[in-house]
Formats: structure tokens, C-alpha cells, sequence
């Protein structure tokens, strides 16, 4: 459903030249759930940033479901962003004045969708992640686990094909960081989510079933979960992290 073709990107003037990803390719396909690693400054923001159309690349294509971004006009990101793509953020990210309900549903709202239509799909959806019983309830009424479930509903309510997300434990305490990882793999294994996850933490890393490892712009390794155990998937992703070299407190 996602194909990295050679992308390229470039930072900076013509006598000050940034390469930040050096002809990346990768697929992803439908149902998988990928973490995305590499030390500061290996490139792996600046991939996840030209995927999700924030940032446009300097050479290759990005293509979803057969459609080329790079190719999009302005107004036509917008719809590509909105339609297609769900993001799961460090904060929760929700505005207070809205319930629940209103949050979760506030992407379908602004497209002037039919109101029955919305409040159906934000149902569905908060039965899936079980938090149907709070949607009348706004922000500072929930919990924090809440919030997440609430968080990851609205990533998914209109039937994106994408779910994105950069560093979404990295503000979380060790809990809530646990919590948020069972949220996702949830999202994957139950609702067929696609989730590719940038993150420098080696825990958060091995809930997904594959890892691809950047180094100065480049794909370095690939992991793949297989039928290993979480524990020792988790050993392996530090072996390869010790091989990128430099500091490995730096990505771990």
C-alpha cells in the first residue's frame, strides 16, 4: 500500500548542502506495523515528515495506494492528509472544549459529512477501543488512558489507510508508554491498522513486527519479528543499534 521509490532529500543552499535521506526504498504493505530507528540526525523525522506530506522530497516518489504525493496540489494534500493519513502525536492533543465525541469526530465534521454518519463512525470505532461510555465526557473528565484511546479512535475514524506516528511515547512516563504500545498493536492485530512508527526507543520498537534502521540517510539494517518472543525481539533490536555505532545511548 506504500512505496518508497529512491527518495532523496536535500537541505540547504548550493555551497551548504544537507543530505538528509540518500536514495531510500521500502514498501509497506496493508495490516503492518513498522518502527522506523536511527540515532539524532540519521534521517528518520525527515522520512516520516515526506510521507505524511509535511515535507516534499528532492528526488524519487512516495506512492499510497498507487497515488504519487508528489503530485498532489495544495488542496489536494489537504484531502490526502485528511482522508488518508491518521496521526497519533506525543501529546494527546484534544481540545477541551469539545467532548469526546466531538474530538474523536472533528476531521469528518470540518468535511461537512452527514451528522448520523459521523456519530456512527465514531461509535463504531470508540467500541473497538472500548471507550464507548465516555464519548459524552470531555478531555478533563477522562483518564489519561483514556485520552490515548480517544487519541488513536480519532487517528482512525475515517477509515484512513495510514496511521503515522512520531515518537508518540516520548513525552509518556513507563506506564502510560506500555499502555499506548498495547493501544497500537491493538489497532494493528484487531482493526487492521497499517502503523509505521518513528521512535529511538528500543522497548517501544519491538511491539512492531518489523524494524528498518537508518544511518546518515540510509537504510541500514532490517528486522524482522517473526515468532520470536517481545524479550527477545527486544535484545536483537539492541544488537543492531550497538553495530550503528557511536553512542548507543544516543537511540536506546
Amino acid at each position: 500500500m506504500l512505496l518508497v521509490e529512491n527518495i532523496e532529500k536535500y537541505y540547504g543552499s548550493k555551497n551548504n548542502v544537507t543530505k538528509a535521506l540518500d536514495r531510500v526504498s521500502f514498501q509497506v504493505e496493508q495490516g503492518e506495523f513498522i518502527a522506523i530507528m536511527g540515532a539524532s540526525g540519521s534521517g528518520k523525522t525527515t522520512l516520516l515528515n515526506c510521507i505524511s506530506t509535511i515535507d516534499t522530497v528532492s528526488a524519487g516518489r512516495i506512492l499510497l495506494d498507487g497515488e504519487n504525493v508528489s503530485e498532489l496540489s495544495a488542496k489536494e494534500l489537504a484531502r490526502f492528509r485528511r482522508e488518508r493519513l491518521g496521526f497519533v502525536f506525543q501529546e494527546f492533543n484534544l481540545l477541551d472544549t469539545l467532548t469526546i465525541e466531538e474530538n474523536i469526530g472533528l476531521a469528518l465534521s470540518l468535511t461537512h459529512s452527514d451528522p448520523g454518519e459521523v456519530k456512527r463512525k465514531v461509535e463504531a470505532v470508540a467500541d473497538q477501543l472500548g471507550i464507548r461510555e465516555i464519548l459524552g465526557k470531555f478531555p478533563y473528565q477522562v483518564s489519561g488512558g483514556q485520552k490515548q484511546r480517544a487519541a488513536c479512535a480519532r487517528a482512525m475514524v475515517g477509515g484512513q489507510s495510514l496511521i503515522l506516528a512520531d515518537e508518540p511515547t516520548g513525552a509518556l512516563d513507563s506506564k502510560a508508554s506500555k499502555n499506548l504500545l498495547e493501544i497500537m498493536t491493538q489497532m494493528n492485530q484487531n482493526m487492521g491498522a497499517t502503523i509505521l512508527m518513528v521512535t529511538h526507543d528500543a522497548y517501544s520498537a519491538c511491539y512492531a513486527k518489523r524494524i528498518l534502521f537508518l544511518k546518515d540517510g540510509r537504510i541500514f539494517n532490517e528486522l524482522l519479528k517473526g515468532e520470536r518472543t517481545r524479550p527477545v525481539f527486544y535484545h536483537e533490536i539492541l544488537d543492531v543499534l550497538a553495530l550503528l555505532g557511536g553512542d548507543v545511548s544516543d537511540v536506546i
